[in-house]
């Protein structure tokens, strides 16, 4: 797998990093969920640079110019809820992507430390030889992400494959490197070191999902 760590080169990703993590900033869920969505918007623009181009003539008011423009079928798929933010912050820049969502979360048996990954709720379009990004804001232990990713597979085998994360833990990377082709992709703007015993990113920033939408009651 390709890894593209975009917070090894300074950039305004930083800022938006920043506020993200900081404990009294990211209590603003608005400015929280936006944050979230301009690091999608910033790792979209990254990625684009790896899609295929073809030429295309552009007729004007005045004229004709000449431009390259992507040449491919983009799928968006988010893991709920989340991705929510992230797929916003990729659909700005991928407006014509179909989309697909999934719901993956956490199921905590009698420990609390250790959990399984419960696929529910998956909404799909055809997958077959196009392109498919894949966003999940928070890359910890790497299961939902596999997860996801198996219960895409009757879809149809995409042409190419795109991870997209905010911020993962170098043990959920790695785990994903294992279990993905090597010509897949992931796009990522934060890397951190350790995982707890509850498989939470540490320094990483807490719960996603929660700091984005509220608290949620545990099932």
């Amino acid at each position: 797998m390709q890894i593209h760590n975009i917070s090894k080169q300074n950039s305004i990703l930083n800022v938006f990093l920043s506020e993200i993590r900081h404990i009294s900033t990211q209590k603003d869920r608005m400015r929280f969920r936006r944050n979230i969505e301009r690091i999608g918007e910033i790792l979209g623009y990254e990625l684009s640079k790896s899609l295929s181009y073809k030429p295309f003539t552009i007729e004007t008011p005045l004229g004709e110019t000449h431009t390259n423009l992507p040449n491919n079928d983009v799928v968006l798929c988010s893991i709920l809820r989340a991705g929510v933010p992230l797929h916003n912050g990729l659909l700005n820049y991928f407006d014509m992507a179909e989309n697909a969502f999934i719901s993956a979360y956490r199921h905590h048996k009698d420990n609390p430390e250790s959990f399984e990954i419960v696929v529910e709720y998956l909404a799909c379009p055809n997958l077959e030889g196009k392109t498919l990004i894949l966003a999940d804001p928070m890359l910890a232990t790497g299961q939902s992400m596999i997860a996801t990713f198996e219960a895409l597979k009757p879809f149809g085998v995409p042409k190419a494959i795109h991870l997209v994360s905010v911020i993962g833990a170098k043990k959920g990377v790695e785990f994903v490197s294992q279990n993905f082709d090597e010509n897949t992709h992931l796009w990522i703007a934060a890397i951190d070191d350790q995982l707890n015993d509850k498989g939470y990113i540490i320094p990483g920033l807490g719960d996603a999902g929660d700091l984005a939408f509220g608290e949620k009651l545990q099932h």
